[in-house]
């Protein structure tokens, strides 16, 4: 067993719990309790999207690419941290930072062009280029968005 908060005292470190780690996982603590770090769902992932994170325990990175929900890193996981594929596969949310292009009048719709979900929209505004609005309610976390932007001002974690 991985008492996830004692881990703060040998490495000075804090402990992020927003931080995405797979879909379908049921809780943190079961996650840090029953996970091997055998790195099969490393392997199934289909868009690569799976590394080796915090303590070797796999995580979700973004910047690679988006999670197309396709269930392979559960579906080989050997213990029983997931729950089924008809629940939600998460609570993470995008959010957009003040460093986006449109703030500074650049235009860019690199992340609603790849929003499948369709929860980034654009608000026109006089005298200036549009702005992305992120619609919390439609977005599934899935990522698509973070890969595209040219200046990284997108990330999703737990919300």
């Amino acid at each position: 067993m991985v008492d996830v908060s004692r881990r703060r005292f040998f490495t000075r470190k804090q402990i992020d719990t927003k931080q995405v780690r797979l879909p379908w996982v049921k809780d943190l603590q079961t996650f840090t309790d029953l996970c091997t770090r055998c790195g099969k769902c490393v392997n199934a992932c289909e868009t690569q999207i799976i590394v080796n994170g915090d303590g070797g325990y796999p995580s979700v990175d973004f910047t690679i690419d988006e999670c197309t929900f396709c269930y392979k890193c559960a579906e080989i996981c050997p213990e029983p941290i997931f729950n089924k594929s008809i629940s939600d596969p998460w609570q993470a949310k995008a959010s957009i930072s003040e460093t986006c292009l449109a703030h500074s009048n650049v235009e860019c719709r690199s992340c609603g062009d790849s929003c499948e979900a369709m929860a980034i929209t654009f608000k026109l505004r006089a005298g200036g280029v549009a702005l992305p609005k992120l619609e919390l309610g439609e977005c599934n976390g899935c990522g698509a968005c973070v890969s595209v932007c040219p200046t990284s001002s997108i990330s999703v974690s737990n919300v």
